[in-house]
Formats: structure tokens, sequence, C-alpha cells
């Protein structure tokens, strides 16, 4: 009777210990590799920082997330930037991650989520000034990066009043220099530069909307790139997307890496042309 009772309680304690590490996935849908989901990537913080065998950053924590709501392990495939989207295309990654913009050309080639946050235009200056206009009317000579959704746009405001750089270091050392009075770049940017220890005295603040610059009325928005004609996999991610949304979890991760969560009001999808 003793040993029935011990193999019973043996027994009991066997399946609560399966019960306890059971997983329910979200979602049906199959992987490259079984119990794993392929992230193709890049370092790219504050979005994306490569720790050991997981990611990290705002992107990273959020497809981590993501991956757990499934009972899938992360398996990230760190990567040159050129080379992130061509893991995807090629059925190398089951999605791509990285501060990505919805765009129209990509959406060609590619499938893509919708948006998960935004990167929005910043002024960055010594005052806090929110304005473009006001930029403009004080004669202030200002600088923005290559590259961006919003450059053209601001050319024709600015005209010979703004200068162009290669990069956003390039951009900030010039800031720092005195050699132009403003910066336009984007929030994120100016958030990463203050951690590094850069623009010490200088404020980044969001761009107010200006009907001149289409970039500061609907800012870009990012999301996560996959395969054409994976719907199970696209439907999941978009899935689990607005349920982060919507319990505050990307409002959150923004707002633990220094940024806004009011980039994660993204609106309804959009490619930029």
């Amino acid at each position: 009777m003793f040993r029935q009772l011990t193999f019973a309680f043996a027994a009991l304690i066997s399946v609560s210990a399966q019960s306890a590490f059971a997983c329910t996935p979200a979602h049906q849908f199959k992987t490259i590799t079984p119990g794993k989901l392929t992230v193709a990537t890049m370092m790219i913080p504050p979005f994306l920082i490569p720790d050991n065998n997981a990611i990290k950053g705002v992107d990273g924590d959020l497809i981590t997330k993501i991956a757990e709501m499934e009972c899938l392990t992360v398996t990230p495939i760190v990567v040159d930037t050129r080379a992130v989207m061509q893991y995807v295309v090629s059925g190398q990654a089951d999605v791509a991650v990285g501060n990505w913009f919805r765009t129209a050309s990509r959406l060609k080639s590619m499938d893509m989520t919708n948006p998960v946050y935004l990167d929005s235009l910043a002024i960055f200056t010594k005052e806090g000034t929110t304005s473009l206009n006001s930029l403009l009317e004080s004669g202030k000579t200002v600088g923005t990066v290559q590259g961006y959704n919003w450059v053209s746009d601001l050319q024709k405001v600015f005209g010979s009043k703004i200068k162009l750089y290669p990069s956003p270091v390039a951009l900030v050392q010039d800031l720092e220099a005195g050699r132009i009075e403003a910066g336009l770049d984007s929030y994120s940017g100016g958030v990463y530069a203050q951690q590094q220890g850069g623009l010490k005295n200088f404020k980044i603040v969001h761009a107010e909307p200006d009907k001149r610059v289409q970039a500061s009325i609907e800012a870009a928005q990012i999301a996560f790139a996959l395969a054409k004609g994976n719907d199970q996999l696209e439907q999941a991610l978009n899935e689990n997307i607005a349920k982060l949304k919507n319990n505050n979890t990307i409002g959150s991760t923004l707002e633990t890496y220094g940024l806004s969560a009011q980039d994660s009001e993204v609106g309804a999808p959009r490619a930029i042309e």
C-alpha cells in the first residue's frame, strides 16, 4: 500500500511539473526550425543590441516577447545591414527586425507587419524649439542626415540654410561645434546620442506638424519584415503586435530605452513612397 501511494505521489509530482512547464502557442504556423524563431538583424542601438545568443533593444525585446507568446526560442542571425533583408527573402530567416521603415519598395519584394512604432522627426536645439517654422524665421542654419523621408521637404523649406550630413555622428559633431545651430534628425537618434554622452546642452523634442514636411505629420512607421506569402506567420505577428500595443508593452519598451511612448501611437498602416 505504501509503495502504491509513493508511486501515485511521484506520478502526481511528475504531471504537475510537466503542467508547470507546458506552453500553448497563441497561433499555429511553421518556422524554418521547429521550436525556434530565426531572426535576421544587425547592430543598431537602441533598437537592436546583440547579447550573446539573445537580442535586446526595442525591437529585440519585442520580438522576443512575441516568440515567447508562441512558445518559440529566438535564434538571432546578426549580419551586415545590407544583408538583413536578403536572409528573409532567401528563406534563411523567419523575420527581420531592426528599425525598418514600411516602404512601398520593400513591400514589392517582401511582406511587412503592421506598424510596431514610429521613428519621428525631431529638432535638436539648446532652446528646445518645437516648430520648424520658428527655425525658418530665426534664420538659423540647420542640418539633417541624408537618406530620411523628410530630407526633400526640408530642403524645399530651408533652401540654402540646410546642410546635409552622411551620418548622425557627423551631424552631432557639427552641432556641438557650433557650425550649425539646429539639428533635424530622428527622435531616437538624438536620444541615443545623449545616452552616449553627446548633445549635453541640447534638448531633443518632436517636431510639431508642419504641412510642408510630410514626415512631421505622418512619421515613418517601423515594422518587421518576412517573406512574401507567409500568411500564417504574418497574421500571428500582427495579432501579437496588437496585443503588445493594447497592454502598453510597446510604449513601456520604448521608454525602457529612453524613447517616447508617444511613438507607439502608429495609426493605420501606410508605406513611404
